[in-house]
């Protein structure tokens, strides 16, 4: 157990010195002297502790006894253990019967401050566990579906639930972008504080990602994107209060399903900022259809898909022809609305 530092320690001399009148030494596990109210005594090798912690029990060390130690002090010596490990030791100095009734006192006080240490570690160790999970998982690819499945066993996420994925982007002036990375992890922080199972990563200097989940078999309204969407942004409105844009992908189960959601909540972003720059929200089911084609904007997919529309350039009615079937589709298809609109028969 490597928890005990120099920080801990002298922490622990702190807080123990405030409320009993005797001098206390910290340890390491080796007997070296992190921290003590006699600053002298820092990096030396405490003879009581190094007893205290072969024996793995409190050691009193009297005046005569301490004549016989190099560099030892009267005093009571105490391990310290953290989830049933030994990790250091604990000293208070001065005549052993004055000091005895202080010593369980002090040792729980040091062990509590530890158990404290051990338990804000491994909840930051478990975070960026949790945050390459989902960095590694809307970045998939095939090679690593061994370890993904290893991570989601060890965080009990099961690749049938539905996954959905929203991007959050903070929307900065440019002279507030060097504090965008600052920003985006607050704002993470405050959401796991908010909802301690979440998935997040930060993907970008202003953007952050929340993969949400939910059992394929649920029914009703929590099962529903676009209620969730609802959920989340009721949430981020409250702890963020920067301007920020919030986009949702689909929803589908599967070991590639974050990856997929994840490029479709991009695009959707990509597409409706382009369509309306002072949009707030953008969800994929309202824009399904110009996502599913924003890979075939280029390439011999663009020039195949254009042709029909590029016929009309050599037409010499193109433009009677253009405003007909940007009527007609605006109007859904629906050929008595069209005609209505262009003030014209329905089977002109």
């Amino acid at each position: 157990m490597h928890i005990l530092d120099t920080g801990l320690a002298q922490e622990i001399v702190t807080r123990t010195m405030r409320i009993i009148p005797f001098n206390i030494n910290v340890m390491d596990a080796n007997g070296s002297i992190l921290a003590s109210g006699d600053h002298a005594r820092v990096g030396e090798l405490h003879a009581g502790a190094l007893l205290a912690l072969a024996k793995k029990q409190t050691v009193e060390i009297d005046a005569a006894s301490a004549r016989k130690l190099h560099g030892a002090h009267p005093g009571v010596n105490l391990p310290l253990a953290v989830g049933g490990q030994v990790c250091g030791a604990l000293g208070l100095s001065g005549i052993p019967d004055e000091v005895r009734q202080f010593g369980e006192l002090v040792r729980l006080t040091a062990e509590m401050i530890l158990e404290q240490a051990a338990l804000a570690q491994e909840l930051q160790s478990n975070s960026r566990y949790r945050e390459a999970f989902v960095l590694n998982l809307i970045r998939y690819e095939p090679a690593t579906r061994p370890e993904l499945e290893r991570w989601a066993r060890r965080l009990g996420f099961s690749f049938d639930r539905m996954q959905l994925v929203f991007l959050l982007e903070l929307q900065l002036e440019q002279d507030a972008a060097g504090h965008a990375l600052a920003d985006i992890q607050r704002l993470q922080m405050r959401i796991l504080a908010r909802r301690q199972d979440a998935l997040t990563a930060t993907v970008g200097p202003s953007e952050m990602v929340l993969l949400d989940s939910w059992d394929l078999r649920s029914k009703g309204a929590d099962s529903m994107p676009q209620k969730r969407m609802e959920a989340l942004s009721t949430l981020v409105r409250e702890e963020c209060e920067l301007p920020f844009t919030l986009s949702m992908g689909i929803a589908l189960p599967g070991m590639e399903a974050a990856a997929v959601s994840y490029q479709s909540a991009r695009t959707a972003a990509r597409i409706g900022r382009g369509r309306d720059p002072g949009q707030q929200y953008f969800s994929y089911y309202e824009m399904a259809l110009p996502v599913l084609l924003s890979g075939l904007d280029t390439g011999w997919q663009a020039r195949q898909l254009r042709m029909p529309i590029a016929r009309l350039a050599n037409d010499k009615s193109r433009a009677m022809l253009r405003t007909t079937l940007d009527t007609w589709f605006a109007h859904d298809e629906n050929s008595a609305a069209t005609a209505h609109a262009l003030g014209i028969h329905r089977n002109t």
